[in-house]
C-alpha cells in the first residue's frame, strides 16, 4: 500500500520518501507511526482463527481490519468481523471463499445457498462466480448486491436464507463461492450447500423482466 501510495503521488508530481509513504498509510489507518501499525498487523497475525479445508480468504486480507475464518465460539460456522470502527474501515470488505472445478456442473445450473445472522454489519452477503479457462475474465456472476428482494442484508438480523442460481456454460472452467461482510459488523454463517439446480430453477444473476423505466412503471 506504502508502494502504491508513492507511486500514486509521483504521477501528481509529489515526492515523498519510503519513510513517509509508511507514516501515512499509518495514519490512514489510525495509528500514530508505522511501528505501531506493523506491530498490531503483527499480533492480528497471529490470532487468524483457522479455515474450513479448502478455503481461503480474500477481498481484504489485512488481518488489522477484519478477521475470517472458523467461529472460535463455534467452529462449525464462518465468522468474519471487522476490527475498526466504521469510519476507518468505510466500503473495505472481507471475504472467505472456496474454488472448485466446474466439471461435474458443466452446461446445467448449480444452486449456492446458507444461512446469514449478523450484528451492526454494513452489508453482508453471500456470492457465486463461474470462470472460464482464462485468467481475469468471468462467465457468470451474482454477489446479491442488487437485486430488489432477498439480497444483501443489513443492521442485525437472526439467521436468514440466501441463495444464488447461475447456469454454468460449457466454457466454465472453475466455480468459485463464498461469503463477503462489505465494511464494520460480524458475520456468522451455516448450512452452506452447492449443489445441482433443476432445468427449471431461475437464474439469479439477472431480473427475469425489464424494470419498465420508461413505460411509467416505478424502476
Amino acid at each position: 500500500m506504502a508502494k502504491a501510495l508513492r507511486t500514486a503521488l509521483a504521477e501528481r508530481q509529489i515526492d515523498i520518501t519510503h519513510s513517509d509513504s509508511l507514516e501515512l498509510v499509518a495514519r490512514q489507518f489510525g495509528f500514530d507511526d508505522w511501528n505501531i501499525l506493523a506491530a498490531h498487523i503483527e499480533r492480528a497475525q497471529a490470532d487468524l482463527p483457522p479455515l474450513p479445508r479448502g478455503w481461503h480468504r480474500t477481498g481484504s486480507t489485512n488481518p488489522t481490519l477484519h478477521r475470517m475464518g472458523c467461529d472460535p465460539d463455534d467452529p462449525k460456522l464462518l465468522r468474519i468481523e471487522s476490527l475498526v470502527d466504521a469510519d476507518r474501515i468505510g466500503g473495505v470488505f472481507g471475504s472467505l471463499a472456496e474454488t472448485i472445478l466446474a466439471d461435474d456442473y458443466r452446461g446445467g445450473k448449480i444452486r449456492l445457498s446458507a444461512e446469514l445472522k449478523g450484528e451492526a454489519c454494513h452489508t453482508a452477503a453471500i456470492w457465486m462466480r463461474v470462470d472460464p479457462e482464462e485468467r481475469g475474465k468471468w462467465l457468470r456472476f451474482d454477489n446479491l448486491i442488487d437485486r430488489a428482494g432477498a439480497g444483501p442484508l443489513t443492521g442485525t438480523f437472526d439467521w436468514t436464507s440466501r441463495s444464488i442460481v447461475l447456469d454454468v456454460p460449457g466454457a466454465a472452467a472453475t466455480i468459485h463461492y463464498g461469503v463477503l461482510l462489505v465494511g464494520a459488523g460480524t458475520l456468522r454463517v451455516r448450512d452452506i450447500h452447492l449443489e445441482h439446480a433443476g432445468p427449471d430453477a431461475e437464474r439469479t444473476d439477472y431480473p427475469r423482466r425489464p424494470t419498465g423505466f420508461g413505460e411509467g412503471v416505478p424502476a
